[in-house]
């Protein structure tokens, strides 16, 4: 069994760092927003967050393995986020990370970041067990995924445009919100009449898939049509985004209820960092205590980006890595859970708490 795995996340904006203990869970952690350098450019700029990365990851590590009074030739691992990703971003914590296990003899373990994303729900007291449909939704990615175990993933639903959280930043943005638009969206919406504006729930009753464009579409228009009259004041506002909100809840709840039914499941594991909008988790539980089937989350600070994943997932996959060759570097932009294959030696740890620390 691998007891110390240390994991770095570096695929998009937030540098993320965490010690795995086996038996103890995540011992130390450490997350380092970049939205103070993105923010004045609207959107993530990927020189610069590879440039933030290498600043910030060295100090980082130092910081998390002081914290659990580990020294780094007590590490038995090294996880990093090897794709999906900006590939200058994933090319920071691939060379890191390989650099790292190969001075101190151990294996480097590549990650894939949906995965990570995907076994973080295990992470808590009460984690699911295998088999479990996820929805997997974020700026990036909106999937629905049958997962029969480790490294066995079917892809049974997948948006067809934009995923659910860059509608979300999309529409932030036509509202005029600062960055990061989703949650100051989900904010907003917080004071708003869901009820105000019919916007459209695209593809619901239809298969697995999604498409959230045409609901854009809708609410661009609606937002034109009211700056037109001169009655797009903060009230109407709060109405358009409190509205956008429950129509991307409403779709995601409708296709989770189908594809639990279609696959005979009875877990949800819900992932990603729209997997924090509390209007999702609410219609999802209720949802749950009406069909009988158990949701699952990751507590809000684990469905972001986050170093806790990627050391997780890494002690799942590191005893068929073999440490003997120097470490090839892995950075994948674009790469589908689908290609993924079960360790070769697999081990999912059974305990896997986050200790208070």
């Amino acid at each position: 069994m691998v007891m110390r795995v240390l994991g770095i996340e570096t695929s998009c904006d937030e540098t993320g760092v965490a010690l795995y203990v086996a038996g103890r869970g995540i011992v130390a952690e450490a997350l380092a927003s970049q939205t103070a350098v993105h923010a004045p450019f609207g959107g993530v700029v990927p020189e610069l967050a590879s440039r933030d990365h290498i600043a910030k990851l060295g100090p980082m590590v130092r910081h998390v393995l002081a914290e659990a009074g580990t020294a780094p030739a007590e590490l038995d691992a090294i996880a990093y986020t090897a794709g999906p990703g900006l590939v200058g971003a994933l090319m920071v914590g691939g060379a890191f990370a390989a650099s790292m296990a190969y001075g101190l003899g151990v294996p480097a373990v590549p990650v894939h970041h949906m995965e990570g994303h995907l076994l973080a729900s295990r992470l808590e007291a009460d984690p699911p067990e295998f088999p479990f449909l996820a929805l997997l939704v974020s700026g990036g990615h909106t999937l629905l995924v049958h997962v029969a175990g480790l490294g066995r993933y079917r892809i049974i639903g997948e948006t067809l445009d934009d995923a659910a959280g860059e509608a979300f930043d999309k529409v932030a943005r036509l509202l005029s919100l600062p960055y990061p638009g989703g949650p100051a969206l989900a904010a907003l919406a917080e004071s708003g009449d869901p009820g105000r504006f019919a916007f459209p729930r695209p593809l619901r009753g239809q298969g697995l898939d999604f498409s959230f464009s045409g609901l854009k579409t809708a609410v661009r228009l609606a937002i034109d049509a009211e700056r037109e009259r001169g009655t797009l004041d903060d009230d109407v506002r709060a109405d358009i985004a409190a509205s956008f909100e429950a129509a991307v809840v409403e779709t995601l709840a409708d296709k989770c209820r189908r594809a639990l039914a279609a696959t005979g499941l009875e877990r949800l594991v819900v992932a990603g960092g729209v997997g924090a909008n509390r209007k999702l988790r609410e219609t999802l539980e209720a949802l749950g205590r009406e069909e009988g089937f158990a949701v699952h989350y990751p507590r809000p600070a684990l469905c972001t980006d986050n170093g806790a994943m990627i050391a997780y997932a890494g002690a799942c996959r590191a005893a068929g890595v073999s440490a003997e060759a120097a470490p090839a570097i892995v950075a994948r932009p674009r790469w589908s859970l689908e290609d993924l294959v079960p360790p070769a030696a697999e081990g999912v740890p059974a305990s896997a708490a986050i200790e208070a620390h």
